[in-house]
């Protein structure tokens, strides 16, 4: 088995990481969670900027989630205070240009009043997740994948706190040579009229965004005519259901060509005011399905089974369906990181594995055919699909919070 991933391989790594689990208030609850994400190598694109982290973290859904984490900067007084620390001796900074960080000006710069560590309240996070938690999990895994940068170049702790390797190098050069007077920049002489006006014309602007929701038919005044079969009613939900689907096909989010009498029922179902609550069925499950009967009994499907349709439609679509509806067998192994993944959490219940699903108490992990992890949650004796799927089963390991 391969070692568990470590954070802060150098002491001004795991210092950081010591930081944010001690002195900056970081809620010591949600870092387990951020560690596992992190060691999952679920963290992208992390860019350091003065003051700014940003990231992307891969979670459940197909987009990663936007991860911002600013510092608070130093002041201009704190920044004076820390070079004179640091140019109060010629190996401080040589240490700092060879990628060390010595204890030393450390704890002479935290003395001084510029502590380049998080304290409280020096990190302000947000993430896109609907996570209301500070810090959810996909903010602390990119505390602790910071760490690796902290790691590689110190110069990462003066670039959070305001100014950049170059600019820092650039300051202390200047306050160890000699005084100069420093060279006046010539005025900027601009552009004249002739460079304005011949640029080149702007290109045609996008076309405007679709609008926010389908439009409604028009009331019918009269009845179809006797011994159609029809009545305004009936007609009037076709056309409103037609609507939404052009409505959908103009923001790119249209539905499958081809649909089984079964999808397209749990497609119009998922359309029904009320259908597929899940928190109704928790509190009153004969309620639950009151606004499908007629639907239901059309289609010939328990009012209540439909309601689970609508519901994994509405979470997932095609794959939430068949994910519901389907039991298979995948290949042998396909489960075993599930397992592991399942388990990790430490969530009561045994662990119990059949065909293409794996359960923990009331939380079940399904591997549809389409190569996808969907979560199920067991309420009012019936799994309900917990949100959309996602590639690993570790990102379902946890409730969505």
């Amino acid at each position: 088995m391969a070692p568990r991933r470590t954070f802060g391989r150098t002491w001004w790594g795991r210092a950081w990481v010591a930081a944010l689990e001690q002195r900056a208030r970081v809620d010591p609850n949600r870092l387990p969670r951020g560690r596992t994400y992190a060691r999952k190598d679920t963290v992208q694109n992390l860019v350091v900027t003065p003051g700014e982290i940003t990231a992307r973290v891969r979670g459940s859904r197909p987009r990663p989630y936007r991860v911002t984490i600013r510092m608070r900067e130093f002041t201009p007084e704190q920044w004076a205070r820390l070079l004179d620390v640091v140019g109060s001796q010629v190996g401080h900074t040589a240490a700092l240009l060879d990628g060390e960080l010595p204890e030393e000006l450390a704890a002479q710069a935290r003395e001084a009043g510029a502590d380049l560590l998080p304290g409280p309240g020096d990190l302000r996070p947000r993430c896109s997740c609907p996570d209301p938690a500070n810090p959810c999990k996909h903010v602390a895994a990119v505390y602790y994948v910071v760490a690796d940068e902290v790691d590689t170049d110190p110069f990462v702790l003066c670039t959070l706190r305001g100014r950049a390797r170059d600019e820092v190098l650039t300051r202390l050069r200047e306050l160890r040579a000699p005084s100069v007077e420093k060279p006046v920049r010539p005025p900027d002489p601009g552009l004249t009229p002739k460079q304005a006006y011949s640029r080149r014309i702007a290109s045609v602007p996008p076309l405007p965004a679709a609008p926010g929701e389908p439009g409604l038919p028009a009331p019918l005044d009269l009845d179809p005519p006797a011994g159609t079969g029809w009545t305004s009613a009936a007609l009037t939900t076709l056309a409103a259901d037609a609507a939404s689907l052009a409505w959908e096909m103009l923001r790119g989010q249209g539905i499958p060509a081809e649909l089984t009498f079964e999808e397209d029922l749990a497609r119009r179902a998922a359309r029904r005011p009320g259908s597929g609550d899940r928190s109704d069925a928790e509190q009153n499950p004969a309620r639950g399905c009151a606004d499908l009967a007629e639907l239901a009994a059309a289609a010939g499907v328990a009012p209540a089974e439909l309601a689970v349709w609508a519901h994994a439609w509405r979470e997932a679509g095609r794959g939430g369906l068949a994910a519901l509806r389907e039991t298979w067998t995948p290949g042998p192994g396909s489960l075993a990181q599930a397992r592991a993944d399942l388990a990790e959490p430490g969530l009561p219940g045994d662990l119990r594995t059949w065909r293409n699903r794996v359960t923990l108490g009331r939380v079940q992990l399904r591997y549809g055919r389409d190569h996808r992890w969907y979560r199920f949650v067991r309420t009012s004796g019936r799994w309900w699909l917990d949100g959309p799927s996602a590639e690993r089963p570790v990102d379902l390991a946890y409730p969505a919070d």
